[in-house]
């Protein structure tokens, strides 16, 4: 499954809920022109899972979609224990599993490669369901009943990585500001999107 169409039948089937993402899915959503609601998580990479259950249990009427990282997740595992234990009913915690670190980039290979068993993880750690996607058209079918779902959930995607760009002939270009800035600003239009559903909902 490419990334791109799987970041499009998450939008497709989202509804209202708010999307939290990061690293290749934070960037496919740029690409897509989705703005709103959202958060990306950077500069704190493997933070998603930990700012969706934030958004989650501060207002629960509102479903969270977190569009995680294989790399990312295994940065800070134990998100899965906390998000678990909160049981935030309306939280749905996506995975691009592409087995590379700075995908599309540098491709660095992630901890364990194909040995690491994230769905078995998340049961450990107490998620209600964990499912893997290799296909997008069964995940678009499958995707208004997970999303609806009691929660947490959570969902592999089995993405098929991009060829790096950079190289030794392409070294990386400096990370400019607004990318250390995005987490802001989005922050700020997310609490203005809040208080606008809530005006509209009186």
């Amino acid at each position: 499954m490419q990334i791109r169409e799987a970041c499009s039948a998450i939008l497709d089937a989202r509804g209202d809920r708010v999307i939290v993402s990061t690293m290749t899915a934070m960037f496919t959503f740029d690409a897509l022109r989705f703005q709103s609601p959202r958060i990306s998580s950077v500069p704190l990479m493997g933070g998603a899972a930990s700012i969706g259950l934030g958004l989650s249990l501060a207002r629960p009427d509102v479903g969270v979609i977190v569009v995680d990282g294989d790399a990312s997740l295994l940065m800070q595992l134990g998100g899965l224990v906390t998000v678990a234990e909160n049981k935030p009913h309306r939280l749905t915690h996506f995975v691009v599993a592409n087995r590379a670190q700075f995908h599309g980039m540098s491709n660095l290979p992630i901890p364990g490669g194909d040995n690491v068993d994230l769905c078995a993880m998340a049961c450990a750690a107490g998620y209600l369901s964990a499912h893997t996607f290799s296909d997008v058209a069964l995940l678009q079918q499958a995707l208004p009943e997970l999303l609806d779902a009691p929660g947490p959930n959570f969902v592999v995607l089995d993405i098929t990585p991009e060829p790096p760009a950079l190289g030794a002939e392409r070294p990386q270009k400096e990370v400019p500001d607004r990318q250390f800035q995005r987490m802001g600003a989005e922050a700020t239009a997310l609490a203005a999107w809040y208080e606008e559903r809530e005006e509209t909902q009186q």
